[in-house]
């Protein structure tokens, strides 16, 4: 048994889906609180063995039988979010929970970090464990900064652990099963719908000298890519700890966006806008993950590039009928 916390969003959908077609796995628990009135797509064409709402969990947990891995993908992404008691409760209390249960029972723990938690890249993105100088721009990529943090102190004092735990530290994730993000959605999915309603796209202009407009780099990862190196690690003996998930390689907003726009069979139309106030000086210029760590731990798959993800996205999901995996 398999069980994906916050597995009706877009990541741990798309592991389900991971286990289910490429894994032959359909002992798969998803919990989740579903607050969006079609999220309930993002599980439609998956095997399961349950669903479960978040305050359902631990009820479940005192009773279950054998469970595998805890993959724990649930949480407060926004962000935006200015309420930290609710980051508290959702990203810091929910997860040490889980991480003590597996602690007693002797379940492998694998959970979502963020590269939010490098904030501005002024210390790199090395998901070495010397993390305590990163300074995160927002109170989502501190929340998870912080359980970091307490899963490393729980290791280093040798307080209780899980035999083997993982903290994902997820770059620029875009791809199916991401419908209900809203705001959060990624800039592939914003782009095909701005110019399906207006035949152009909107980017956010640069506030900093060195980047041109549109030239904001991210490394860009798509969620199939994301949910098989997530995977990877439910049944490897690699050392716990922190790692990187993204390609090692920046592009630009304006390559991903023009990538969008060719897979419409349109020419790229592009306005450039002021980044909104609230994100302004929040706003990540650079990201590229530095991937050695996971391919020391065994994961040698290549990652799709962006081009080829692209299309994969835009032709087989997003101007289907039917636009879930």
């Amino acid at each position: 048994m398999i069980v994906i916390t916050g597995g009706a969003g877009m990541i741990g959908s798309m592991i389900a889906w991971h286990l289910n077609e490429n894994l032959g796995r359909d002992d798969v628990v998803v919990v989740d609180r579903f607050e969006h009135q079609d999220q309930w797509q993002n599980l439609c064409h998956r095997k399961l063995a349950d669903i479960l709402d978040k305050d359902e969990l631990p009820a479940w947990l005192g009773k279950v039988g054998k469970v595998d891995a805890i993959i724990h993908m649930g949480a407060i992404s926004a962000t935006t979010e200015r309420d930290f008691n609710r980051l508290l409760a959702t990203n810091i209390r929910y997860s040490q929970g889980l991480w003590n249960w597996c602690a007693e029972r002797s379940v492998p723990f694998l959970y979502a970090s963020s590269a939010a938690t490098y904030g501005g890249g002024e210390w790199g993105y090395d998901d070495s464990h010397d993390i305590d100088a990163l300074r995160p721009l927002n109170g989502y990529g501190y929340s998870k900064h912080y359980f970091d943090q307490w899963a490393l102190r729980c290791q280093r004092e040798g307080m209780p652990c899980p035999p083997h735990w993982y903290g994902f530290k997820y770059f620029n994730v875009f791809g199916p099963n991401e419908y209900h993000k809203g705001r959060m959605a990624s800039v592939a999915f914003h782009t095909f719908n701005q110019v399906t309603e207006h035949g152009r796209m909107k980017l956010f202009r640069s506030h900093r000298n060195g980047y041109a407009d549109g030239m904001q780099m991210r490394d860009f990862v798509y969620v199939k890519d994301a949910a098989k190196a997530t995977s990877h690690f439910i049944s490897t003996t690699a050392p716990s700890g922190l790692y990187n998930i993204g390609t090692g390689k920046a592009r630009a907003f304006l390559d991903l966006a023009s990538a969008v726009m060719r897979n419409m069979d349109r020419s790229p139309e592009i306005d450039f806008v002021d980044t909104p106030e609230d994100l302004r000086g929040k706003y990540q210029y650079f990201t590229e993950a530095n991937v050695s760590k996971l391919r020391a731990a065994g994961y040698n798959a290549d990652f799709m590039e962006l081009e080829d993800a692209v299309a994969d996205y835009v032709r087989n999901y997003l101007m289907q009928e039917d636009p879930y995996c």
